[in-house]
C-alpha cells in the first residue's frame, strides 16, 4: 500500500454528504471517511459509535491508541507527516476531527461545508493538528 493508494481512496469519497456517524456513500463523518478508506484498502479496523458531535474526554485518542497497540496504525511525529497520513485535529480543547493529508491539502468530511471536501492545509488548519497516524505497512 502506498500513500497514493490512500489518497485515491480518500478522493473517491469527495462530494459525499456529511452525516454525523455516517459510514456509507450516502453520508459520512470524518471517522466514517477513515473507515471508508480502510475498507477500500482491505484494512481491518474496529469501529466506534455513539460519540457526540464534539467528542471529549480522550475518546478519539484512546480509540486511535488502541489501533496503535493492535498494530493497525503507527503514531508519527507531526514534523514527519507525509502524504497518506491521518491528522487528528482540535477545534476546542479536545481533538474532535480527522483528516487525510495529501502533501499540500487535506481530505475530510467537514460539517461546515456539508460534505467530504479537499482544500489546502493552511496555517490555521496546521495549528489544529495534535497527532498524526499512518497505516502500518505504508510504503514510504
Amino acid at each position: 500500500m502506498t500513500p497514493d493508494d490512500i489518497i485515491i481512496a480518500a478522493r473517491s469519497a469527495l462530494g459525499i454528504p456529511f452525516q454525523h456517524q455516517g459510514r456509507t456513500s450516502s453520508g459520512m463523518d470524518c471517522v466514517g471517511l477513515l473507515l471508508y478508506v480502510a475498507d477500500r484498502l482491505g484494512i481491518e479496523y474496529t469501529d466506534v459509535s455513539g460519540y457526540s458531535r464534539r467528542p471529549s474526554g480522550g475518546l478519539i485518542e484512546s480509540t486511535f491508541d488502541a489501533h496503535v497497540e493492535s498494530g493497525t496504525l503507527l503514531r508519527i511525529d507531526p514534523d514527519r507527516m507525509q502524504s497518506g497520513d491521518f491528522l487528528m485535529m482540535r477545534f476546542g480543547r479536545d481533538p474532535q476531527h480527522l483528516a487525510i493529508f495529501t502533501g499540500s491539502t487535506i481530505v475530510h468530511a467537514y460539517e461546515t461545508v456539508g460534505k467530504v471536501a479537499e482544500h489546502r492545509l493552511d496555517e490555521a488548519w496546521e495549528r489544529r493538528i495534535v497527532r498524526v497516524y499512518r497505516f502500518t505497512g505504508v510504503l514510504v
